[in-house]
C-alpha cells in the first residue's frame, strides 16, 4: 500500500512561500535549531580563524634566518641587552 506516503500537493498561491501579505509566517519547529546551529557553527569557525596561529614559509624563514645570524654574531642576540 500507500502507508500514508505521497497525494499531499499545494497548489501554487503566488505569495512567497505560501504565506499572503499582511499575515505572518508560522515559524517551523527547526527553524530555531538550524539558526542557533549554523549562525553559533559560523560565530566559532571566524573566531578560530582569527586566532589560528602563523605557519607561513615566510614567518618561519625570518625567525629562521634572525636565529641563526644572531649564532653567527651578525644580529645582536635581543635576550642579552
Amino acid at each position: 500500500g500507500d502507508h500514508g506516503h505521497g497525494g499531499h500537493f499545494d497548489p501554487p498561491t503566488g505569495w512567497l512561500w505560501g504565506v499572503p501579505p499582511g499575515q505572518k509566517a508560522e515559524k517551523e519547529g527547526w527553524e530555531t535549531v538550524f539558526y542557533v546551529g549554523f549562525f553559533g557553527s559560523l560565530g566559532a569557525a571566524v573566531v578560530a580563524y582569527a586566532f589560528k596561529p602563523d605557519t607561513s614559509i615566510q614567518t618561519w624563514a625570518l625567525e629562521e634566518a634572525r636565529r641563526r645570524l644572531e649564532k653567527e654574531g651578525i644580529l645582536p642576540d635581543p635576550e642579552t641587552k
